[in-house]
């Protein structure tokens, strides 16, 4: 099956700061790929990277077999859809707004998120932290993407949520054969999705592979506690 999605000798960053260097992966239709590192590692430079918010220091993306330089905005109308670790809503505005003001399916969003309909005319940034993540996720989704790109969509919510949320991107793919890249800190639940994972660190691509093929290796890797510092203790990038 074709990639989607591909990093090809990709270097991120700031400015001329570099944060991670050679990366390269593929993401098919229908597959989820797991990003994953300590803190400081570059994962989500390296998500802004691929969504257009930043630009390369070198290497390429390529969506749908072709290179892109384009920036988020336009990237979106090729079929890619960003949730970023924000709340990713329009918080002034009610959610029928925020759908009616996005280029999606109301229907589909209610589809996924049933619980949503009671809040309908609810301004979004009263709504709880994870009925916004919901909406956030409900608006990249009721698009029907080809890509979809999600930045720690469980942070700071209680695990019954964070099930519910990986379960619809898991669904996305399987059903929908949206191709994922997740960066996610519950790293255990994410890799119970996740069909490829890469690890990231020390400003490198540390290992990659299938899950299926890793598990056992990554399994150790997080019981050591290595992903929960950076790679020289002083970095802020993730």
């Amino acid at each position: 099956m074709s990639a989607i999605l591909e990093a090809r000798g990709l270097t991120v960053g700031y400015g001329t700061l570099a944060v991670a260097r050679d990366i390269d992966f593929t993401v098919e239709p229908g597959r989820v790929m797991l990003i994953l590192g300590p803190n400081g590692a570059g994962k989500t430079t390296t998500l802004l990277t691929l969504a257009g918010a930043l630009r390369p220091l070198e290497g390429d993306v390529v969506l749908a077999g072709n290179s892109i330089a384009a920036p988020l905005h336009k990237r979106v109308k090729e079929g890619l859809a960003f949730v970023p670790d924000e709340r990713g809503v329009i918080t002034r505005l009610t959610v029928d707004e925020n759908l009616r003001l996005c280029p999606g399916d109301p229907a589909r969003a209610f589809e996924l998120f049933p619980e949503l309909h009671d809040h309908r005319k609810r301004r979004s940034g009263l709504l709880s932290g994870g009925q916004q993540k919901m909406l956030a996720l409900a608006l990249a989704l009721s698009r029907r993407p080809k890509v979809l790109l999600a930045d720690e969509l469980s942070l700071g919510l209680a695990p019954r949520l964070v099930d519910r949320l990986l379960d619809t991107v898991s669904s996305a793919a399987r059903e929908s054969g949206v191709g994922v890249v997740l960066v996610e800190q519950h790293a255990h639940q994410a890799l119970d999705i996740a069909d490829d994972v890469m690890l990231l660190a020390h400003g490198h691509v540390e290992m990659s592979g299938p899950v299926s093929e890793i598990r056992a290796e990554l399994d150790k890797v997080l019981a050591s506690g290595y992903l929960a510092v950076s790679g020289n203790g002083t970095s802020h990038h993730r």
